[in-house]
Parts: C-alpha cells; sequence; structure tokens
C-alpha cells in the first residue's frame, strides 16, 4: 500500500508509505487523487493531515528514475495529475495540513504548498524545490505557489540558487507556519489537527477561500469576496452557537 487514510473524528489523516523516500510516480498520483475524491466526500471530515509513515522523508517528489525512463507523453500525464491532486486540495472546503519531518524536495513541497498549513518537525533535513538541477522547473504548482507564500525575491532566489535549506529557514521566509520540537511530535500534530477540526467549518472553509482567491484580486474586489464570504455565516448555526457560548462565557461547540 502507496498511500493509507485513516479517519480520526473530524479529522482525515493520509499517510505517504512508499519506500524508501515517498518518490512519486503515476500509480501514486492516480492513488492519491483517488484518495482527495472520497475525502471530498466524508461530510464529517474537516481536516485533512498529510503525513509520512517513513522516518526520514516527507515526499521527495516525483521519481526521476521512473521519470527518465518514460516517454515525454507518460511524463506529461505524470505531471498533469499531481498537478490536479494540489489544485484538489486548494479547491477543498476542508482544511489541509502538512506534518513535515523529514526530507520534503520538488514535487514533495508542491504537494506541502498546495496544503493551507505547513507544520514542520525540528531536525536535520531539507526542504527544496531542485528541479532546475534537471534542466526543468517545477511542474505542480511550485513557482506560482512559492512566490504567493515568500513573495516573488525570495521565491526567485529558491529557485535560482540551486540550494536546498533546512526547516529553520523555511520558517523564518514564511514557507512553514510553525516549527515543532522533535518530542512527542505524532501526539503535537495529532492534537493540532484534532484542535483544528473543532472550529466552525463554515467559517473556516470562507476563510480559506477569501485568503486564497482573495490574493489574486485588487483590494477592491478583495474586499467585494469577503462580503460575500460572509453573508452565508450571519445566522448559521456555527454563528449562533458562538454568539451563545460567547454570551455564556464558555467554549463554544461546533
Amino acid at each position: 500500500m502507496q498511500i493509507e487514510l485513516i479517519q480520526k473524528k473530524r479529522v482525515a489523516e493520509i499517510v505517504l508509505k512508499k519506500e524508501p523516500a515517498n518518490a512519486y510516480d503515476f500509480s501514486f498520483m492516480k492513488d492519491l487523487n483517488a484518495l482527495l475524491d472520497e475525502i471530498e466526500k466524508m461530510d464529517s471530515v474537516t481536516v485533512v493531515l498529510i503525513n509520512s509513515a517513513l522516518p526520514k522523508f516527507f515526499c521527495a517528489g516525483a521519481d526521476l528514475k521512473v521519470f527518465a525512463k518514460n516517454t515525454i507523453a507518460e511524463n506529461d500525464k505524470m505531471v498533469a495529475l499531481a498537478s490536479n491532486a494540489t489544485a484538489k486540495i486548494e479547491a477543498s472546503k476542508k482544511i489541509f495540513i502538512a506534518a513535515i519531518a523529514g526530507h520534503c524536495l520538488g514535487g514533495g513541497l508542491e504537494l506541502a504548498m498546495a496544503c493551507d498549513l505547513r507544520i514542520a518537525k525540528a531536525g536535520n533535513y531539507l526542504l527544496g524545490l531542485p528541479e532546475i538541477n534537471v534542466g526543468l522547473i517545477p511542474g505542480n504548482g511550485g513557482t506560482q505557489r512559492l512566490l504567493r507564500i515568500v513573495g516573488p525575491s525570495k521565491a526567485m532566489s529558491i529557485l535560482l540558487n540551486r540550494k536546498n535549506f533546512s526547516p529553520k529557514h523555511a520558517l523564518e521566509i514564511g514557507l512553514i507556519n510553525e516549527l515543532f520540537p522533535v518530542e512527542d511530535w505524532d501526539r503535537t500534530m495529532e492534537n493540532y489537527a484534532q484542535h483544528l477540526s473543532e472550529g466552525p467549518s463554515m467559517a473556516m472553509a470562507a476563510t480559506k477561500r477569501a485568503v486564497l482567491d482573495g490574493a489574486y484580486l485588487n483590494i477592491t474586489d478583495g474586499l467585494k469576496l469577503e462580503q460575500q464570504l460572509l453573508k452565508p455565516l450571519n445566522g448559521s448555526a456555527d454563528n449562533i452557537e458562538g454568539m451563545k457560548a460567547f454570551n455564556e462565557k464558555r467554549q463554544p461547540t461546533f
């Protein structure tokens, strides 16, 4: 089994487990796309956690040995399938978290960047987009999502300098959201995801759309989008519960 799906309450966990480095091929990406479609139909799930069962790797990106053997047409199909997977993550109403605890390179980092939050484990491993070393550029949204996360200047440096970097540096430039200690990593990530899943799902989905879609708009259109997303929340069950909990000085139950 290359990928495993585990549901824990309102959290769906996608576990990458393709030895030795979660380097993906067409079959792997086909499985991932199928799992993403399945998760999208799981109404009880509000948060999706993507992590790795391998101790040294989150994901090493495309399997270059397979890539070298394939025809150009076969590689184009694999890249399109991988790009489709990252697009599904970004379009989903669910909140996706990448739990990075090992090398996260090329298409692996592109997968993580498609997620809404990137949480990394402190350690001596590397992140990067080294595609230029084989005469290519990232093809799964890497150039476009990177510049929107860290800005054009830092993105250009990462893409052209051909150097991978530490999780500490990734935190410093804003590529990852949090850097957690090694101790109790699995428990920490499970608690993090469960806490997030206890939030108001409609407001969380609206927040995701406001930020991701708003990034492509000018401020005037962005503010209009914000108002459009706010309207359905007023008077919703979560809104009523949140206001009631506030007045009763207790934690809301969404």
